[in-house]
């Protein structure tokens, strides 16, 4: 009886190790055709294949490394700084300009030891730009001012603040690249731009109240001939003095943010009609109306001469671009927050019914003199004679300044402003975001 076991279980073993033997060397064939050596003959046994592609396998890593030193090197030499942060915001690796940016240690083969970035860096925008380029998958831009604590807390002045760009970009598994950009050099251009402009603008303005001044005495004093000289010169120095106002207009906001604003509670469905009321005199003579959407009532904090001029331009380019017997939408909407929402806004709109706006001009209809389609700019004006009429187009031309006012404006109040074609009418579509915490109360809505 136990040599009938022991046959049965030496059997058993044998079997055992026979399909074992089968199995692994089907393992190894399958592994070596995925490893694909194509170097080496296929008569070749298994141990000789296997050693070949273990030396194939060698050479590819240290290529893929020199490759990677080589990524590594460009990078530190880049005019831009660059960080990479593993899916738990960990720092793994910075070059030398970022480093320089953010008041970092330069970076070398014994510092590689991953760590939070906010712990190195205490920067809370950077932070916020990584987490929403993980949450969406797509790259995000932001501007931002670094403020450094310096290490002698007596010396404040040991590390400036230094306005700063990120561009971050998802990476495979969960990690972010983030490009940073130091943005001083563009910061002082821009102030000295508008210092520039401020002056000139602040020498204009005597000169041409005295050129007003005198066109206006002599047209009483002029023979009826001449007439059409003295109002086209007296027309064009009104539009040059407009231009030196909203020049200075903007000189003054750019300086002023929230802390320049005369807030006060205003009624801003009662604004926009007030505002219409002025504009109507041009509305009439192309026969347009308005049409209002939103609550009879609605006081927020604002500053209420600022927010009259916004109105003011929103509407007269409404009125400028609608052909005529057309109907102009306003609207005023509030977003409350609620409990899934941060924060809530208010939304005010103005719609035309003109030809709207061409696509690739939209992301510069707030910039500074920017005329966008042919249909929104100026005409040329004719060549005068002294007989030569002035239409009412020319007199009213516009500066160009008057959509960067509204962005000003808007912004200093915290807030937003967009443009668009409206999917319905095809009309411009501008609307004004302003911080739901402005509002003080709305009551029923009306049509």
């Amino acid at each position: 009886m136990r040599l009938l076991w022991f046959s049965l279980g030496l059997g058993l073993g044998l079997v055992l190790l026979v399909w074992y033997r089968a199995w692994s060397g089907a393992r190894l064939k399958q592994w070596l055709q995925k490893i694909k050596a194509e170097a080496e003959p296929n008569n070749l046994s298994y141990a000789a294949q296997l050693s070949s592609a273990i030396a194939e396998q060698r050479r590819t890593i240290s290529q893929l490394k020199q490759q990677l030193s080589s990524c590594q090197q460009v990078l530190q030499g880049a005019p831009v700084g660059y960080l990479l942060v593993d899916e738990e915001n960990q720092l793994l690796w910075y070059n030398l300009q970022a480093a320089n940016l953010l008041g970092l240690e330069p970076l070398s083969s014994k510092d590689l030891q991953p760590r939070l970035l906010l712990e190195v860096v205490r920067s809370y925008e950077l932070d916020q730009l990584i987490e929403e380029t993980r949450q969406n998958q797509q790259p995000a831009c932001q501007d931002w001012i670094l403020y450094s604590a310096p290490a002698d807390p007596f010396n404040l002045s040991e590390r400036p603040a230094c306005p700063l760009r990120g561009s971050a970009l998802p990476l495979k598994k969960g990690q972010i690249g983030v490009f940073l950009e130091n943005r001083q050099e563009a910061v002082r251009l821009t102030q000295q731009r508008d210092r520039w402009m401020s002056d000139v603008a602040h020498e204009l303005k005597t000169p041409l109240t005295s050129i007003r001044l005198v066109a206006e005495t002599l047209k009483v004093r002029v023979e009826a001939s001449l007439q059409g000289w003295l109002d086209r010169l007296l027309n064009e120095t009104i539009r040059l003095s407009n231009l030196v106002e909203d020049l200075l207009n903007l000189s003054r906001l750019e300086g002023a943010h929230s802390a320049g604003l005369n807030s006060k509670p205003v009624d801003l469905a009662q604004l926009i009609f007030g505002a219409w009321q002025s504009l109507e005199p041009l509305a009439r003579i192309k026969h347009l109306q308005i049409t209002y959407f939103g609550p009879k009532k609605l006081l927020i904090e604002l500053d209420e001469s600022f927010m009259y001029r916004v109105l003011v331009n929103l509407l007269d380019n409404a009125i400028k671009y609608s052909p005529p017997r057309q109907h102009i939408q306003a609207s005023l909407s509030v977003y409350a927050p609620d409990a899934k929402a941060a924060s809530g806004y208010v939304l005010l709109e103005i719609i035309d019914a003109g030809p709207g706006f061409v696509e690739h001009d939209l992301p510069h209809v707030f910039e500074r003199f920017y005329r966008a389609d042919p249909a929104r700019t100026r005409t040329q004006k004719p060549q005068m004679t002294p007989n030569t009429a002035v239409t009412k187009k020319e007199v009213g031309s516009g500066t160009g300044l008057g959509l960067a006012i509204v962005r000003q404006i808007i912004e200093a109040h915290q807030g937003q402003a967009e443009a668009s074609n409206h999917p319905d009418t095809g009309g411009g579509w501008l609307k004004i975001y302003l911080p739901y915490r402005l509002l003080i109360t709305s009551v029923s809505a009306a049509q």
